[in-house]
């Protein structure tokens, strides 16, 4: 997706913005000479940004705007380092409302959707993310955070909860437990706003049936912004992203190289107009493709496809990347082999390549899939 001469316009304000502020990309842009950007050509030049990066500026060193513009901040969790710190001004907050109302009414919903939260508050952003874009749409916010399932479901019936935003692991709690309980004649659900985790088409299945509701995939970093940046439509082919907001470029996750639309890599976003902590080209190591073409929906905001994986999962065979989603897409085509190994390899993505190979050769495989496995 090439980049406009609007977005080049932003992009210097923000770099303008994170030079005056001397916060750590702008000492990036400095050391590198960098002032501002003509063109395409030289916004691929810009260096990247990394999560290490972002660990490196804690507490406040991503902080670009005036400290009295500050009114918030969110955080990631720090499970395997230093939390990263992302200060909030106020328009940004309201941005992040916005682009949130955006995702609920291309889901389809209105002021008359009653919508249970079930993700985390506090500094994660989930929570409050769903809450202030249905707040900004008009609709009943229930505010249940996670857990409690008890309490949960008996404000689902009492209130009549139309919408879940939720995990898809929790909805998929949720739907046994509804399946169990046997109070489905009791549930008043239609759509669920999905997002946090990967989830495949056996999982997505399940909890439309079991719940049945219409789901909605919801994405969004902590980093940028929160959840809310892009969701699916009705026509569930891909994840519309709002591209004035964001600029997102995909990338081969070894070399840098920009991909053209259409090609699997790792997903890098630019913030256009965020005050508190600007991000330009941030690797967020999320596997995807840009969708060419127009969307059925008729928006015209320009669509990402469904979260693959992780460039952390990446294994190289024969020269080229492959991807465990990619061994996944393959075994849903032989529906017998791909019963069997489903869990396995949910559980197996958490360990190398060896093992996950390891699982393959004590596997009776049709040949037709191991000639694709190894040339994919």
């Amino acid at each position: 997706m090439q980049i406009t001469e609007t977005q080049i316009a932003q992009v210097n304000n923000q770099i303008q913005a994170l030079l005056k502020a001397e916060s750590f990309y702008g000492k990036k842009l400095e050391e590198a000479g960098v002032t501002s950007i003509q063109s395409a050509e030289d916004f691929q030049k810009l260096p990247f940004s990394e999560k290490n990066d972002l660990r490196n500026a804690y507490p406040l060193g991503l902080m670009t705007a005036p400290e009295e513009k500050i009114v918030r901040i969110h955080s990631s969790s720090g499970t395997t380092g230093l939390p990263v710190i992302i200060p909030y001004t106020q328009k940004d907050v309201d941005d992040w409302a916005i682009m949130f109302q955006r995702c609920y009414e291309l889901a389809g919903l209105t002021n008359l959707d009653r919508i249970q939260i079930t993700p985390g508050y506090g500094l994660w952003t989930a929570g409050i993310g769903f809450q202030a874009g249905a707040e900004r749409l008009g609709s009943m916010v229930i505010p249940m955070g996670p857990g409690n399932t008890d309490k949960q479901l008996q404000m689902m019936m009492d209130m009549k909860t139309t919408v879940l935003g939720s995990t898809s692991s929790y909805a998929l709690l949720l739907a046994e437990e509804i399946q169990k309980r046997g109070i489905k004649d009791k549930i008043h659900l239609k759509k669920g706003i999905i997002g946090s985790e990967r989830w495949g088409e056996k999982m997505r299945r399940r909890i439309t049936e079991e719940l049945g509701i219409e789901l909605y995939d919801i994405y969004g970093l902590t980093e940028i912004y929160g959840p809310g940046i892009g969701i699916s439509c009705s026509h569930d082919c891909g994840m519309h992203y709002w591209d004035d907001y964001i600029y997102i470029e995909i990338i081969d996750p070894v070399t840098g190289e920009v991909l053209p639309d259409g090609e699997l890599g790792e997903i890098v976003i630019t913030t256009l107009v965020k005050e508190g902590a600007p991000l330009i080209r941030y690797r967020t190591h999320d596997l995807s493709r840009i969708i060419p073409g127009e969307c059925p929906c008729g928006s015209r905001f320009p669509r990402l496809d469904t979260i693959m994986g992780r460039t952390d999962d990446m294994m190289k065979i024969k020269g080229v990347n492959v991807f465990p989603a990619q061994i996944e897409e393959i075994l849903k085509e032989f529906s017998e082999v791909y019963r069997l190994l489903n869990p396995p390899i949910l559980f197996i993505r958490s360990f190398n390549s060896l093992f996950f190979f390891a699982a393959f050769q004590y596997t009776i495989l049709p040949s037709s899939l191991d000639k694709t496995v190894i040339t994919s």
